[in-house]
């Protein structure tokens, strides 16, 4: 298991970008899927983003495709959500979540076995 640190939430307008980051403990870093959920009121979690131990493939929602940008700087043991032309259905916690060697092409949060605190993203109108 990793221990996992997600910064960079915050409040924006509509239309405007975040970047969201998530560090990871640990020395083998590199061998973990990572992925991004996230989680408004009243709603189930719902997976984002995410990003393959090995080859680095991407993979997205619909809903944040061509908006949302994963990547990882395994030197850092860090992961990134670049979030542009957010829309106030953006607005929910996010989550960073690990798991070891996984690969795969459809994600659940059951997938994953180590997740981050949360960190808020509000978008207003």
């Amino acid at each position: 298991q990793v221990q996992l640190v997600e910064s960079g939430g915050g409040l924006v307008q509509a239309g405007g970008s975040l970047r969201l980051s998530c560090a990871a403990s640990g020395r083998t870093f590199s061998s973990y899927t990572m992925g991004w959920f996230r989680q408004a009121p009243g709603k189930e979690r719902e997976f984002v983003a995410a990003i393959i131990w090995s080859g680095g493939s991407t993979y997205y929602a619909d809903s944040v495709k061509g908006r949302f940008t994963i990547s990882r700087e395994n030197a850092k043991n860090t992961v990134y959500l670049q979030m542009n032309s957010l829309k106030p259905e953006d607005t929910a916690v996010y989550y960073c979540a690990a798991d070891r060697l996984l690969r795969t092409a459809v994600f659940t949060p059951r997938d994953f076995g180590s997740w981050g605190q949360g960190t808020q993203v509000t978008v207003s109108s």
